[in-house]
């Protein structure tokens, strides 16, 4: 303790702006405690049959929260990238598989070209999966956005049919990681579905929405989608270490993961507890009483509460921030991202800005660059932020830029 201690960032307290991460509620912690404590191989239910009824429970009870079909397959992977990484590994398998490929016994080489069709302003990790899979991220067909960063529809179905048919994969967006703007599903869905794609939402933060009734028709669709990404830590407010990687096609999941070994007891095909056939881990720690833990505290109204606050929070926010002259929020805060823009500040300065916030320790926030140009970003998402915390995040942006500027 003594030794981290100086180098620890408060990264669970309410001021807390800079990657897309919330605190854990009590519940959560506790349970993640007991969790490591208790010390179990959530590979199946042979290694831990505690560890396999509480994500199987856990796991309907998020695609419940999500509004997504009952028989989607859930994986309790670590976090965004695996989860888009498995996703679209199940993406990979089907489309190929339609095609009349193999790509678990004969890999790509040879294998029919997959397309895949994603925003300009899709979040990096979909690249890097797609390099992990052996895809590479240069197949990817850039669709042009809107002016807040959500696929533009129209253009989708442009570079659709711009290309030969082929095994093809649609990656969207729920919640830019910049703007907080989310692609409408319910023509992207459309679009994909008319060329015959799969198409899987990128959802880290965004797909929480759903949870909400006051914020479900930004991802109005949803349910159309082959698969989706989504983290528990981002919005959930549970421990790091917690992604779900949720399919449509459990079969098409399952063959792009599944593997068993002559000494593994207790892998059988086609049952319910084999956690090893969604994710892409077999030592892994039983993520599952988390999530648990933190869904019967919060419930459903509690966990569309803990949106609602967030995302009120956050236009409160941009509120204040924009009171100020030498300040402006330049996207339209429709979930919980706020960019601002300092009038008078190159790139550097803007940096030196964020450097600041940082040192003092009243809240931490970060920068970013959103369409060539340096900005300050907040990400409300923290169960204990209030708005006494949004007035002190604010006059501390006020302090830092007066010094920058001076």
């Amino acid at each position: 303790m003594r030794d981290a201690t100086p180098g620890l960032v408060a990264s669970a307290g309410p001021r807390y702006f800079g990657f897309v991460t919330g605190g854990s509620v009590d519940a959560s912690l506790c349970a993640d405690l007991l969790a490591v404590g208790w010390d179990q191989l959530a590979f199946n239910a042979a290694s831990s049959p505690a560890s396999a009824v509480f994500e199987e429970i856990a796991g309907r009870w998020i695609a419940e929260l999500l509004g997504l079909p009952d028989h989607v397959s859930v994986g309790f992977v670590t976090g965004g990238q695996a989860a888009n990484t498995v996703g679209l590994a199940a993406a990979r398998w089907q489309v190929l598989h339609d095609a009349g490929w193999d790509v678990n016994r004969d890999g790509l080489n040879g294998a029919p070209r997959v397309r895949v069709v994603a925003g300009a302003e899709r979040h990096a990790t979909i690249d890097r999966s797609l390099r992990l899979l052996g895809i590479g991220d240069g197949a990817v067909e850039a669709v042009p956005t809107t002016g807040q960063g959500a696929i533009d529809p129209d253009r989708l179905d442009d570079v659709l049919a711009a290309g030969p048919p082929a095994p093809t994969i649609v990656c969207a967006q729920a919640g830019n990681v910049n703007t907080g703007a989310c692609d409408d599903l319910v023509a992207v869905c459309a679009a994909a579905k008319a060329h015959g794609a799969w198409v899987h939402v990128d959802g880290a933060f965004g797909l929480w929405a759903a949870a909400s009734p006051r914020f479900r028709h930004l991802v109005a669709g949803i349910e159309l989608a082959d698969s989706w990404a989504c983290d528990g830590h981002n919005w959930l407010n549970v421990p790091y270490d917690s992604g779900f990687a949720l399919c449509s096609h459990p079969a098409a999941h399952v063959s792009a993961m599944h593997y068993t070994a002559a000494y593994v007891t207790g892998q059988v095909e086609g049952r319910h507890h084999t956690l090893a056939d969604f994710t892409m881990e077999s030592s892994r720690r039983s993520r599952g009483f988390a999530v648990w833990a933190a869904i019967r505290q919060l419930g459903a109204s509690g966990v569309a509460d803990l949106v609602d606050r967030c995302c009120d929070l956050a236009r409160l926010l941009g509120e204040r921030t924009a009171a100020h002259e030498e300040l402006e929020v330049v996207n339209d805060v429709v979930l919980n991202q706020v960019l601002i823009r300092v009038r008078g500040l190159d790139a550097a300065g803007v940096d030196a800005a964020a450097e600041r916030i940082q040192a003092e320790g009243e809240c931490w926030l970060g920068a970013t660059t959103w369409r060539g140009e340096r900005l300050l970003r907040v990400a409300v998402s923290n169960w204990s932020t209030t708005e006494p915390d949004v007035d002190r995040t604010v006059a501390a942006v006020a302090r830092a830029v007066a010094a920058a500027t001076t």
